[in-house]
Parts: C-alpha cells; sequence; structure tokens
C-alpha cells in the first residue's frame, strides 16, 4: 500500500503555494537545517511514537486527580495532552521542513473503562488517533480482548478499509480465516510511506510470541513465525523502493531484540507489549529498538538523519540535545479539539456504566469509596494487598448474589492492571472513583454482550483445591508474573525452590515436584481474612473429597483443566454444586447471573464491594486499613529442598552397600582367625 503525505500539514489542511513563489521564497531564504543535510546526502526524519495507550483517554493515576488548568495537577497522560505534544513536534519540524511520521506499537483497546464502548459499537481510541495523525498502528493481543468478531465491528465503525488512506492498520503475520470480516481488507501486511523529503518508508506489523499466548479470544486467527514473515516483508519492501524499514510490533523488547538479530534489514523496530519505558535506544546490529511505557504516559521522539549514499542511519537526538521520550504531563495544555471528542466518548460510557450497573453507579469519576492509602499490586510474584481487595470482593459479593457460602475466589496478576490509587489533590484525598477502580479489573467480554469477565461458579474437592495451589505455584514459576495467582478464603506456605525438581536437559521440560505446598489451611469465617487469627482456619489436608465453593472468571478456569492434560497428577475437574463433572466445551454454564438476568461480572464485584464498606462521617464507604498490606495469604518458606532429597537418595543407597559391605567384609575375617 502506498500513500504519500506531509503528516504534519495532513490535520491542518495545508495549502502549497504555487512553484514560482516557492522557487522565489527558497532562493532568498537560507538554506534551513533538513535543506542542509539533503544537500550533504542527508535525508532527515522525525518519528513519532506511542504503544500500550490502553483506551487511556483521559489523564490517570489516579484520574480523580485530573484538574485542569491546575499547574499541580499530578496526573499523567490523557489523549489531549498527547495531541498537543504531537503537534508541538509537528510544528517545530515544520519550521525545518523535516517529515514527522507518528506510530503505535499496539494495545490501543482495553484496559480503561473506555475500552467498553467498543462492544458497544464505538471506536473511540482509533477514531481519536487518526484524529491526531497517525500514520499507522499495529493490533496487540488487548484488540482481542472482545473477540474477532468486535474487532472487525470495531475497525468497520472507524472506517476501515477506506481509512487506510489515513492511519493504516498493520498486521503482516496475522492470517484470518476464510470469510471471516478481518480477511476483508481490515487489516493490510505493509505500507510505503513517500514523505515530502523524497525519504520512503517501508512499515510492516507483528504480534509476538507472548502477546499470542496471552491474548484473549482470537478464534480461528493464525499467526505466523515472526521471523520468517518479518524477512518476507523486508524483502518486499525494499523490492517496492523502501529506503527505511521500520517495524511496529507488539512482542516486549526481549523479543525485538531476537528479532532484530536473527532478521536484517530493520531499520527502526517501534515496539509495545512490555510497557519498557525506553528512555534510550536498545541499539542491537543496525537496528534501533524504542518503546515508550504504556497509557500515554510518554510520547517517544525518534530523530534520525539517512544518507542514501552509504544506506547509514544515524542518531540526532544527542546532538540536538532532545529527550527520546517526552513526559506527558499537566505541562502540556489539552488540545481543544480532541477535548471535546473525548467528553462526547465519556457522557456515553456514563450512560453505559448506568445501564450495565442497574442505575447503581452513574458518573465514572464519582467517588466510590475512601482509602488512606493506595491498595498496591506489589511486590510482584507474590501476594498483593489489591489482590486480597478483589478476590475478597469476587468471594464475599458473589456471596451475596447466590446466597451460597463462597469458600474460596482466585485472580491472576495478569488481570490486575495496577494498583487501586486514591486520590492526592486538596479536593479529592482519599477519594477512589469508579473508573479508578474498574482500571484494575475490567477486561473481558461476556456473552451477554457486555464488557468484563463474568464471575464463574465452579466446586471442587479439597485435594483440587490443593493440587490448585501447586498450580498456582507452577504457572508463577514457568510463566512469571502474569499467571501468579491471588487468593481469598485460604492461605498456604510453599517452598519455591521445590516447584520444579529439575528441568530434561534433552526436552528443556521442566518436571513439577507437586510437593511445593507445605501446608494450606481454609479460612472459616466470615468478611475478609484477619491476619493472624488462627482460630477461623482448619487444615486442607490432603485426599479430602469434601466439595468447595470456587468463584473464580470464565478466561482463567479455561486454563484450569489444562493442565491436567499435560500432568494428570496435578487434574483439576470442574464440578457443579451437585459434584457431577462439567466439560471443558460446557463451562459456560457455570456463570453466575444476576436475577435480572446479567452474568455478575469480575469488576461488579470489586465495585460493590468498595461501595459495601462501612461509611464514614461524609456518608461515603471507607476502605479498611487491613488492605494497606498484605494479610499472610500466600507465604514463600525455606524447606528441606527436595533435590536435595533427589541427590542424597542415591547417595544414601551407595553408603548403605558400602556399610554392609565392609561389615560383610569383617565377619569374614573373623571367622578365618577364628
Amino acid at each position: 500500500m502506498w500513500f504519500t503525505r506531509t503528516p504534519q500539514a495532513r490535520r491542518a489542511g495545508t495549502h502549497r503555494s504555487v512553484l514560482c513563489i516557492l522557487l522565489a521564497l527558497l532562493l532568498l531564504a537560507p538554506l534551513s537545517p533538513a535543506a542542509l543535510g539533503a544537500a550533504s546526502g542527508e535525508l532527515t526524519l522525525t518519528i513519532l511514537h506511542t504503544n500500550d495507550e490502553h483506551s487511556a483517554l483521559i489523564p490517570h493515576s489516579p484520574a480523580i486527580d485530573h484538574d485542569p488548568g491546575n499547574p499541580a495537577d499530578p496526573t499523567r497522560g490523557g489523549f489531549a495532552r498527547l495531541a498537543t505534544a504531537i503537534e508541538q513536534v509537528r510544528a517545530a519540524k515544520a519550521r525545518e521542513n523535516e517529515p514527522v511520521l507518528l506510530l503505535s506499537g499496539g494495545d490501543f483497546l482495553s484496559e480503561t473503562a473506555y475500552g467498553w464502548l467498543a462492544p458497544a459499537g464505538h471506536a473511540a481510541e482509533l477514531r481519536l488517533m487518526q484524529t491526531m495523525g497517525y500514520d499507522a498502528v499495529t493490533i496487540g493481543n488487548h484488540e482481542y480482548d472482545y473477540g474477532t468478531e468486535i474487532l472487525a465491528d470495531y475497525l468497520t465503525a472507524a472506517g476501515y478499509p477506506a481509512a487506510h488512506q489515513q492511519t493504516v492498520v498493520l498486521a503482516s503475520n496475522t492470517r484470518p480465516p476464510a470469510g471471516h470480516p478481518l480477511a476483508e481488507g481490515l487489516l493490510r501486511d505493509t505500507a510505503w510511506v513517500q514523505l515530502d523529503n523524497g525519504l520512503t518508508v517501508g512499515l510492516f506489523g507483528l504480534l509476538g510470541r507472548d502477546a499470542e499466548a496471552v491474548a484473549g479470544d482470537t478464534g480461528a486467527v493464525e499467526f505466523l513465525d515472526r521471523h520468517e514473515t518479518a524477512r518476507e516483508m523486508v524483502a518486499a519492501l525494499r523490492a517496492g523502493g523502501a529506503d527505511l524499514i521500520v517495524a511496529l510490533t507488539h512482542s516486549g523488547d526481549r523479543e525485538d531484540v531476537e528479532l532484530a538479530r536473527d532478521v536484517p534489514g530493520i531499520d527502526v523496530i517501534v515496539g509495545g507489549h512490555s510497557h519498557t519505558v525506553l528512555h534510550e535506544p536498545i541499539i542491537e546490529g543496525k537496528t534501533i529498538i524504542v518503546q515508550a511505557g504504556y497509557s500515554g504516559s510518554y510520547l517517544g521522539q525518534l530523530e534520525l538523519a539517512y544518507d542514501r549514499g552509504t544506506g547509514e542511519l544515524r542518531l540526532r537526538n544527542r546532538e540536538n540535545n532532545r529527550p527520546f521520550l517526552i513526559p506527558i504531563d499537566a505541562s502540556i495544555p489539552p488540545d481543544a479539539e480532541i477535548v471535546r471528542l473525548v467528553d462526547g466518548y465519556t457522557a456515553l460510557l456514563n450512560d453505559l456504566v448506568q445501564e450495565m450497573s442497574g442505575g447503581r453507579f452513574e458518573g465514572i469519576l464519582d467517588a466510590v469509596a475512601r482509602a488512606g492509602s493506595p491498595l498496591s499490586n506489589q511486590p510482584r510474584l507474590q501476594e498483593s494487598p489489591v489482590g486480597n481487595f478483589i478476590t475478597d470482593g469476587m468471594r464475599l459479593i458473589t456471596e451475596q448474589v447466590t446466597g451460597e457460602r463462597v469458600d474460596v475466589a482466585i485472580q491472576a496478576n495478569g488481570s490486575i492492571r495496577g494498583s487501586i490509587m486514591p486520590g492526592t489533590m486538596p479536593e479529592t484525598a482519599g477519594a477512589v472513583s469508579f473508573y479508578d477502580i474498574v482500571n484494575t479489573i475490567g477486561l473481558g467480554y461476556g456473552a451477554d454482550g457486555y464488557a468484563g469477565y463474568p464471575i464463574v461458579s465452579v466446586h471442587l474437592t479439597g485435594e483440587e483445591l490443593r493440587r490448585m495451589l501447586e498450580v498456582a505455584a507452577l504457572l508463577a514459576d514457568m510463566l512469571g508474573d502474569t499467571f501468579f495467582l491471588q487468593f481469598s478464603g485460604l492461605r498456604y506456605d510453599y517452598n519455591p525452590d521445590n516447584v520444579v525438581l529439575f528441568t530434561v536437559p534433552i526436552m528443556d521440560q521442566p518436571l513439577p515436584s507437586s510437593r511445593a505446598v507445605i501446608r494450606a489451611e481454609l479460612y472459616t469465617g466470615d468478611g475478609y481474612q484477619p491476619a493472624g487469627d488462627d482460630s477461623r482456619y482448619r487444615p486442607l489436608e490432603k485426599g479430602d473429597q469434601q466439595l468447595y465453593h470456587l468463584v473464580t472468571d470464565s478466561y482463567i478456569l479455561s486454563f484450569l483443566p489444562m493442565v491436567g492434560d499435560m500432568l494428570p497428577n496435578l487434574s483439576i475437574v470442574p464440578k457443579d454444586a451437585g459434584g457431577q463433572a462439567v466439560p471443558i466445551d460446557e463451562l459456560d454454564r457455570l456463570i453466575v447471573y444476576r436475577p435480572d438476568g446479567t452474568q455478575l461480572k469480575v469488576w461488579q464485584t470489586v465495585v460493590e464491594y468498595a461501595a459495601a464498606q462501612p461509611a464514614g462521617p461524609d456518608g461515603v464507604s471507607e476502605i479498611p486499613a487491613y488492605y494497606a498490606t498484605t494479610a499472610g495469604r500466600i507465604n514463600p518458606v525455606s524447606s528441606f529442598p527436595l533435590i536435595a532429597a533427589v541427590c542424597l537418595l542415591p547417595a544414601l543407597i551407595l553408603l548403605g552397600l558400602i556399610t554392609g559391605t565392609v561389615v560383610l567384609v569383617r565377619k569374614r575375617r573373623r571367622r578365618r582367625t577364628a
């Protein structure tokens, strides 16, 4: 796909003067830096870039603190501020006749409540990005959060395929099945951009391995080998006349380095997925790798010079004393047009929230509760305060909805998108808004047509609960923090060093011990689990065949039976309240519904749990100080290493044989001397 444009002039609608006037002006005016570079064989270019915008249309962290016009406003990001920063760079570069490209590394959709507008038929993020003048974006894993059909509807609502002429959507290693709407021109493999200075930039986009692994619902869409696809795209773009090749990758910086090492010819990688804040680019061989954090907190700025004679590309940021990342904060005034458009989407979102909550909640920035401190999602790979709060909400609110005691609730760190942050400004001190709560746990989609993963109700034996704890330790050890599970309703001790016995060298396959959990206890009280009150716990024994009621979300439940397929000794069979096994293709019948027939969403349980806390003097609920820290639910401990026992056993056997031999020899000697 070819398109020719001067990006900084596109949005402003700049008209060119007639050729004779331009020539006269050029003769009279001094040469600009860009013109001097061209005269010396170099062509200059600035690439502006973002990634993982995650529907963060308004300033955030926390959003309730946003105070337009106040220089003390501590919030970050926001599309209106980002638009101004982009235009400021474009204006400066226009004075130097230097072209600007604006690119995104994917995951522009989902995570905040604004993403909920996608299933309702709105393409807020991409429409705004078109208005802001993005030249190209790629598709990340979160674009699949609502399924492939809704992604196709979303792109159609954003004006595609015709809108590729404005902002091209690249997905080079993505292959939808024949007949699927995504196969009808909504995605492109490549694009060539012809800039005013004569430079031709070739673009392609990739979804990485890890991003594919954690994508919500990709249906029958196939993802081709990344490196092989990249080689094909580089060859096609070079053959099409590209001077420079830029890959938009939603892979993470580690996979980007692997790509640069294995596939020659990629000049720049604009990355995403790992949320890495690269204040300095990674240089791998001749490839420049950049990434700009997440949620629009930074605008990446990459100033380049390309020598057509030598084919060399060099960075100019340092020589121009310009940062690679521009912080997007209150020092940048908002763009009035983007503010107007965002306000329109906010009104739509407020209406949707009222509909989804049955009128219980109205404005997204209304205070639901107060907290004396943040409910943190740190540290990684450990129990967290926000994990305790979320799982307690899931357990206790589901009890209210179903009228049945819930013994255990689980949630994965990958679905917990951050800390719950109370306000810090004088007018908002301690206040926690609806928006700031659901941003931590609002992912997913249900068959009822509304955003948010539904709560599922499942019954497991006590033995299976213990196996689940082993599975939790194994997943975290093998797959990292994304798969670390938070719990409500129990506590346990485990030795992280005993999770994997050893790794089979030839297969590079970890061998789980299934003996990492040392102690497990079930909470028998009501409400949240008070730390240190041993009287409300009872042991969860191995071999326990009693059924216990567990709640999680549909996404996590779909993974649990798969572990047993790979490791039969850790098999977990979801059951209904009567103890009957539920096949994996029928797990939807375990979804919890409200009396009005709508699905009970995870985010609803958490918001309602916050609102249900005892009210303070001003009538607003107050989240207990209990959630300011952890409560001893998940306890890594040291114990005798199993691998030592495995290694010690042969030594003991050998020692026994030697001892027995010595004793036997001595007996024979005594007989001879007797």
